[in-house]
Order: structure tokens, then C-alpha cells, then sequence
């Protein structure tokens, strides 16, 4: 049965899109706002993690009790999270609760209520999450690397530094959200059982006269890249690598995600096979694409010990390179299986729908279908991949290494 989509651009430049799925219950939204880390004012990194969690602490005629209680009461799912031009905002229910939910949402977007006594607990927890990273190796190195690969301010930590957190003030946030919080540039997706012509209604009521102040586009700098070196006392060394890949739009973004699935698909994979199974060399090993607009990478991550990490960073390096020489065909069906399962996964969840809906048309500015998606991963020869890898060879690569010791990297030359 074809995919049904619905798009409509309101006059204030929000974007609304729905997908009915008539055979579930529930429906769900994604609710992207270009309010993200890189558009954090220099000296107040870490105002959109803040903003993210003021803004609900409190709404419209709801205080933080109460406006909890509401989304609880209608058996709303729901959470929050910051991206690198975006806070996302999403949300799961059932598709008769789903008007009542955007309604609080609407209250959330245009009349937060940002008291001065809710401001210090929210940037407060934001420090927590920031000196939490010291105890999640893998997510603090993968946050370091897009601050080191990507153009500044697009690859800056969502959490800010300690520094700029200290400093930042609730006027600074409110300004934030007062440019950020914006119809244009903000797309609100919807999946499920919905009847999308009565909703696009309805958010016209909620939204349409939603208005904000133009805004200055992103300025940004070339990346830092490079060899970096986190001197850690630690039983462990952990090592991230990464290097351009074709971005969403790109017509090579298949053969860009296969390549990645040949590399890190599972147990499978050439990385788990050639470097934690038959050397035994790291306790994890793995390689993920990743894509804002107009820049993507394959960030490659290894955790190890000491006494293993030089031969670790060889061995993975060599894989990333090797990858270019050739592909088997049994490599091929099995990464074009694993892509395909996970759009027929995809399409049994709405909050995925919505959030993928969401990412469609902030890449592609159109939507596409599971049968597209499919068709194409399903079309592309281990000749395209390869001739990608061409385009996108493992050189030039930025490495941080989180450890007692930083590593040899002549290796990157050979």
C-alpha cells in the first residue's frame, strides 16, 4: 500500500508534514527548531542545552508540575534533545491524544514561561551532564572529534564548556530562545493514525500567527582537524577517527551507507571481525556515518588498553583504507539485508517515521518513501560503492586519542 504524505509550508515559514499509518493506534511527532548548539552566542556555549530544559519548566497557564502532569495524563511519551542547528522535541501517544498534545506543545514554543527561580536548577543539570562525560568515554570522544572534524561553531559540544555554562545568565537564554524558538526553519512532523487535512487545521489555530525576528545566517570556520592528544590516567585508551563522507543530499548517500554497514554492520563487520575477533586487539570497535547539511563523516571509534593501542589504531586504519580494494559480493547482500531490516523496523514505529520525516526535509526538502529508500539501497552495485570510496578515501583523517599516552601516527601518511 503506497506511503500517504501531506505537506504543507504555512505563511510564517514553518513547515508541517504527516504520514497516516492507518494500522496502528498511536501517532507521533518531531518537532525540530533551528535553535541548536552552533547558534549559541561565543562565551555562551551550552545555552541551547540549557534552553532545552527551562523551556519546560513551565508553559502557558502551566507551571513545571502541571505541565508534566498534562503530557502524563494524556499518555504522552516524550523528550527533548539538542543537535547541532536543531533542539528536537518529540513525542508519542495515542492519535486521539495527539491534538491535545500539540496544544501544550504550542504553549511551549510560543509562551514559556522561563522563570528567573527555575533558570539555575536547569543550567545546573546541564554542568552534571557535562562532568558526566568523564564516566562515558565513547560519547565524550565522539563529542570531542565533531568539535575537532567539523566547521566551528556547527561540530561545537551541545553542553558548552564549564567556563561559558558559569557565565551564562537567564537573560542570555531568553535571548536565545527569542531568536531561536522560530517559525522559519521549523518543521513539525507527524506519523500515525491521524487525519492530517483536520491537524494541519488545528496547528494553523495553534501556530499560525507564530512570528519571530530574522535571524543572521551561520558564519563558519575551517576545522581544527588533525592530531589530538587527551592526556587521561587511564586503564583504557580510546581512539576516534574520522574523515569526510557525502552528506544526506548527495547522490552517492547509499553507497556512503553501505560502505559503513560493510564496515561496522554487526558482528559482520570487517571491523569486529579483523580487529576484536581475530587479534583480539579492542573491546569495541565500530565505524557510524553521520550528516548535518552540508557535511558528513564516518567517525570511527576503537576502546582498548595501553599496551594494545598502537596496534589498534594500525589494524583499524588499515581496515578503513583496505575497504576501497574491493567488497564481496556475500558483503554486499548482507549490508544491503541489514539496511533494508531496518527500514521495515523503521516503518513499524511511528515516533521513527516522524523524526525521519523531520530529517527528509530538513536534507532533502521532500520526503521519501520506505519503498524508495529500499529501491535504492537495493540498486547500488559494489562498482558505485567503491567508485565512492574513491571520492571519500580514509586520508586525511582527524584522530583524537583519549589515554596515558598519545599515539604514533605516521601511519596516516603511508
Amino acid at each position: 500500500m503506497p506511503e500517504e504524505f501531506f505537506v504543507r509550508e504555512f505563511a510564517n515559514g514553518l513547515t508541517f508534514l504527516g504520514q497516516r499509518m492507518g494500522h496502528v493506534s498511536s501517532a507521533a511527532m518531531s518537532l525540530v527548531v533551528p535553535c541548536g548548539a552552533s547558534h549559541d552566542s561565543t562565551g555562551c556555549e551550552g545555552a541551547a542545552a540549557v534552553a532545552s530544559e527551562w523551556c519546560l519548566r513551565g508553559a502557558g497557564g502551566r507551571d513545571t508540575r502541571q505541565l508534566n502532569d498534562a503530557l502524563n495524563g494524556l499518555g504522552c511519551q516524550h523528550g527533548e534533545s539538542v543537535l547541532s542547528e536543531h533542539i528536537q522535541f518529540s513525542a508519542a501517544a495515542l492519535g486521539r491524544n495527539l491534538p491535545d498534545v500539540l496544544g501544550i506543545y504550542a504553549d511551549i514554543l510560543r509562551r514559556p514561561r522561563l522563570e528567573d527561580s527555575t533558570f539555575e536548577h536547569c543550567r545546573a543539570l546541564v554542568a552534571q551532564e557535562l562532568a558526566g562525560l568523564e564516566d562515558e568515554p565513547m560519547q565524550k570522544c565522539g563529542l570531542l572529534l565533531r568539535e575537532q572534524f567539523y566547521p566551528y561553531p556547527l561540530g561545537r559540544n551541545i553542553y558548552g564548556k564549564p567556563e561559558s555554562l558559569e557565565a551564562i545568565r537567564a537573560e542570555d537564554v531568553r535571548e536565545h530562545l527569542r531568536r531561536g524558538f522560530a517559525p522559519r526553519g521549523a518543521i513539525l512532523a507527524v506519523a500515525g493514525n491521524i487525519e492530517t487535512e483536520k491537524l494541519c487545521d488545528h496547528l494553523q489555530r495553534l501556530l499560525g500567527e507564530w512570528d519571530s525576528p530574522p535571524r543572521e545566517p551561520l558564519r563558519t570556520t575551517d576545522p581544527p582537524g588533525g592530531m589530538a592528544h587527551l592526556k587521561k590516567a587511564s586503564a583504557q585508551v580510546h581512539i576516534a577517527m574520522a574523515h569526510p563522507a557525502a552528506p544526506m543530499s548527495d547522490r552517492r548517500y547509499y553507497a556512503a551507507r553501505l560502505a559503513e554497514t560493510v564496515l561496522s554492520g554487526g558482528m559482520s563487520g570487517r571491523l569486529f571481525t579483523e580487529v576484536r575477533e581475530k587479534r583480539g586487539l579492542a573491546y569495541h570497535v565500530s565505524t557510524r556515518y553521520h550528516s548535518l547539511k552540508t557535511h558528513a563523516g564516518m567517525f570511527t571509534y576503537a576502546a582498548t588498553v595501553p599496551q594494545k593501542a598502537q596496534t589498534t589504531f594500525e589494524v583499524t586504519l588499515h581496515e578503513l583504507r583496505r575497504l576501497g580494494e574491493g567488497i564481496e559480493p556475500e558483503e554486499m547482500t548482507r549490508a544491503r539485508t541489514q539496511l533494508r531490516s531496518a527500514l521495515v523496523m523503521q516503518g513499524e514505529s511511528t515516533s521513527a517515521r516522524a523524526a525521519a520525516l523531520s530529517q527528509d526535509w530538513y536534507h532533502l526538502h521532500r520526503l521519501r518513501s520506505l519503498r524508495e529508500i529500499s529501491d535504492n539501497i537495493e540498486k547500488v552495485t559494489v562498482e558505485e560503492v567503491l567508485g565512492y570510496l574513491r571520492d571519500f578515501p580514509a586520508r586525511n583523517l582527524t584522530v583524537l586519542a583519549v589515554g596515558p599516552e598519545g599515539l604514533d601516527t605516521r601511519a596516516l601518511n603511508a
